[in-house]
């Protein structure tokens, strides 16, 4: 069964399935099906949760062994499967297909993975999860969806804003979700629940992030080192998380490649960037990040979120960060 985030919390009031895969980019919505799913199976007696990284090299007999594994404590056991790669090679696909024949009323997967290109959904594997469970399939929120995304964000959270007002952080957040949680969070902490005009917004935007994430972007793609550095520090200064960072930077970069791969198809800038002053940007990053140095910059992001995760022997996360920075500034790290 496929359905939508929209739809995960009508089916998990239905009861639990053996197998739940989570496919998606957008870090809000995917942690919030994770939550959904583990808040259902603690409901359900699911005491025991078990958590696997499907790294480069992992050994998916793991994944075998836990399932065999019960706790002499807890009689239901939430197996949950970070693959942060997407694709679990041989050993893993049969490992996922063998999963599902020892699958009972005791074992529950949640698999975790990036968004799956049209191959993967059609993988053997991927079929055999989804015939004994869900997949839920998680979508970017579009620049046109991204003000009634928020509308319904306010109203759930008790609160009413000006359409203008609504607007204006949805072209302020610029597509991040983390983002605009973040804000209407604030927002219902500051203004009591009243009805949001255009100058409470302004003035609590404007006060949140002297340093944002988004002129770190930007200074970074115009290959102002020194300035998409300097910002970079007053976001740690101003305690800004290093995952909030991470995300934009990793979004950046697979932005890159996706439309420096269009572009080579003969594809106009102007119809792959729609936001105008964005597109100068773009080109400058382009011409002195070849596609072999983007897919570079993707893989050491992956390892500033081991980082971040506490893996062991890795650097700090904003040292990392800084040089994810530089690199793509078009400078050498130090």
């Amino acid at each position: 069964m496929r359905i939508n985030p929209q739809q995960l919390q009508q089916n998990l009031n239905k009861g639990l399935a053996p197998v739940y895969i989570i496919s998606g980019d957008e870090p809000l919505l995917v942690q919030e099906c994770c939550d959904q799913i583990r808040v259902a199976a603690r409901k359900s007696g699911f005491e025991e949760r078990e958590l696997l990284h499907a790294e480069h090299n992992f050994d998916w007999g793991l994944l075998l062994a836990s399932a065999g594994n019960m706790s002499l404590f807890a009689q239901k056991k939430l197996i949950e499967v970070r693959a942060p790669g997407g694709k679990p090679g041989d050993k893993g696909s049969k490992a996922l297909q063998e999963f599902t024949a020892l699958s009972s009323q005791d074992l529950v997967l949640l698999l975790i993975l990036p968004k799956l290109d049209r191959s993967q959904l059609n993988s053997k594997w991927v079929k055999t999860l989804e015939k004994e469970g869900v997949l839920i399939q998680v979508w970017p929120v579009t620049a046109q969806e991204m003000p009634r995304w928020i509308n319904q964000r306010l109203s759930a959270s008790g609160l009413t804003a000006e359409p203008e007002a609504i607007q204006i952080l949805a072209e302020r957040v610029e597509g991040n979700l983390l983002a605009a949680s973040q804000e209407i969070e604030k927002l219902k902490l500051l203004n009591n629940n009243k009805p949001i005009t255009v100058d409470v917004l302004e003035n609590s935007v404007t006060s949140s992030a002297r340093y944002s994430v988004f002129d770190l972007i930007d200074r970074a793609l115009a290959g102002e080192a020194n300035k998409a550095v300097r910002t970079l520090q007053g976001l740690r200064t101003e305690g800004i998380e290093p995952p909030v960072v991470l995300w934009a930077l990793a979004r950046e970069i697979r932005s890159l490649l996706e439309i420096g791969e269009k572009l080579n198809q003969g594809q106009p800038l102007a119809r792959l960037v729609r936001i105008q002053k964005r597109q100068p940007l773009i080109q400058s990053a382009l011409s002195r990040l070849p596609t072999r140095q983007l897919e570079t910059l993707l893989l050491r992001a992956r390892t500033i979120d081991t980082a971040i995760k506490g893996g062991a022997g890795q650097q700090s996360p904003w040292t990392g960060l800084l040089e994810l920075t530089l690199n793509l500034s078009g400078q050498r790290s130090v």
